[in-house]
């Protein structure tokens, strides 16, 4: 591709810049909690928990937009670190039910901050006007991207050649 001009560079590209900056935010939040001993794999759910404190399994890996196989091995870290309980739906053993423990809700106050830090740091140089204009435009291109896609026009169906008589 070398001496023709990208149809998309990557300075243009939506996806590649919010991707990039998603690794960069993970990378300097990774770099911030890992001294309280926490994955950012076990943020995610930490994150959700603090908000809603007692969900299943399932509902929990469907917030986090994580595979529920992937998530039950997360979620047994964890509790072996202490931070939830899991336990079984008497009525439907199928569902388990995932709690904070109180070293859990205690995480909330030492890595709240730091997640905060690292916002802070992606938004340096930007005014509050800015910052709110930048996130309610993520939102909106988020939600125009919440739709089931349009689907392509058909195209116009290829007539047969018949083969020639003679």
């Amino acid at each position: 591709m070398r001496g023709r001009e990208s149809p998309l560079p990557f300075d243009q590209s939506l996806g590649y810049l919010v991707r990039d900056l998603n690794r960069a935010i993970q990378r300097g939040l990774q770099a911030r909690i890992q001294p309280s001993g926490v994955t950012l794999g076990a943020w995610y759910f930490l994150r959700v928990l603090w908000e809603e404190e007692s969900l299943t399994q399932r509902e929990l890996a469907g917030r986090i937009g994580m595979q529920e196989p992937t998530a039950v091995i997360a979620l047994r870290g964890m509790e072996e670190a202490g931070w939830i309980t899991r336990e079984r739906n008497a009525q439907d053993r199928r569902k388990v039910h995932i709690s904070l423990t109180d070293q859990g809700r205690a995480l909330r106050d030492t890595l709240l901050p730091e997640a905060k830090a690292v916002i802070a740091q992606a938004l340096d140089g930007m005014t509050p006007a800015e910052a709110e204009v930048l996130l309610a435009l993520l939102r909106r291109a988020r939600a125009n991207l919440a739709e089931p896609p349009m689907p392509l026009p058909e195209a116009p169906a290829r007539q047969q050649r018949r083969p020639r008589s003679g």
